[in-house]
Order: structure tokens, then C-alpha cells, then sequence
């Protein structure tokens, strides 16, 4: 692996930054009802639809110095994609999504736990939102157990969903990003 295109390395976890041909990655993720039933239109991604995402994640890398990384596990293998990118763009939100392979092992709250971590460290912003599907109570999970707050429910996509923030100061023995 290039190590340039490292963002940031877990126990478990290496967040790199995408290549053009990740594509079929991308596509392959969220190519099942379990892993779309909680996004927005929640059916199986094209590949055009993924391809649409990369180039995205490409332009909110180079605008702001963060995105949706690749996701890898302890032995390279691609496992997802997790990330805190410009949500409406006048705030920024954690995302992550996971292989049904490596559900139940932790790896969403490391990858949440260590991305607050990097966001504050490198001073993006003095907070940041997530939010899940309602129904999602795993995630909602992942989201109490790294310190988020729950907040009034946002409106996406015509739906309620579930919203949670955290900023610089809720972070035990984290600098402020003042």
C-alpha cells in the first residue's frame, strides 16, 4: 500500500484515500438491502451511482482536507468507508459504513471513536453531527458510546432521522478547536 495515501491508522483499521477504479468497492458495499436498508432511498447502489460517490469524495477531499475514506481491515482487505465530510455545507458530519462480514466486532466504534479524534486534533471545526435512520439502533449505538449528544431529529430525504453532535469541549482530555 502507498503509504501517501494514508489518513489514519487504528489497532484494527487503516482510512485511506480512494483510488479512481474503486468503484466496484463502493458498489459492491452497498449492493444488498442489509447494507442500504438505513441510507437515503434505501435500495442497492448502481455502479453509477457509486462512481457518482468516488468523484465526490475526490472533490470533498481537495475542497476540505477531509471525506469518506476507505475503510481496510488488520490484513488490507477492503471492509468499507468511514469518514467526516461538509453535510449542507455549512456543518460537517461522521459516516461510516460496514461488509455485513465485520458487523458485531467493534470496528464502527473504533473507526467513529478515532475519526472525532483526528477531526479535533487537526481543528476542521468545533463540532460535528451524525445522524441514522431511527430504526438503527446499532449505530445510534456507536454514536452514545464515542460521546455524542443527542440533538432534535434532522429532516433527510423526507424522513425524521435520528441526530447526534459532539463538539471539541465533550471530548475527555481532547485540545478545544478554538
Amino acid at each position: 500500500m502507498n503509504e501517501d495515501r494514508v489518513i489514519l491508522r487504528t489497532p484494527r483499521l487503516t482510512f485511506v484515500m480512494w483510488d479512481q477504479a474503486d468503484a466496484p468497492l463502493v458498489q459492491r458495499l452497498h449492493s444488498t438491502m442489509a447494507t442500504t436498508r438505513y441510507l437515503p432511498g434505501n435500495t442497492p447502489w448502481s455502479l453509477e451511482k457509486a462512481e457518482q460517490r468516488v468523484r465526490g469524495w475526490f472533490e470533498e477531499q481537495a475542497r476540505d482536507g477531509t471525506t469518506k475514506y476507505k475503510l481496510l481491515g488488520e490484513d488490507g482487505r477492503f471492509i468499507g468507508r468511514a469518514g467526516i465530510s461538509r453535510f449542507r455545507s455549512e456543518q460537517f458530519e461522521l459516516g461510516y459504513s460496514l461488509s455485513e462480514e465485520v458487523w458485531g466486532k467493534g470496528l464502527a466504534t473504533e473507526a467513529a471513536s478515532a475519526l472525532a479524534d483526528w477531526f479535533f486534533d487537526r481543528r476542521f471545526a468545533l463540532g460535528f453531527i451524525a445522524f441514522t435512520h431511527p430504526e438503527n439502533i446499532a449505530s445510534q449505538r456507536v454514536l452514545r458510546k464515542i460521546g455524542m449528544r443527542e440533538r432534535t431529529p434532522i429532516l433527510i430525504d423526507g424522513g425524521l432521522d435520528a441526530a447526534f453532535e459532539m463538539t471539541a469541549d465533550m471530548r475527555p482530555g481532547r485540545p478545544s478547536a478554538s
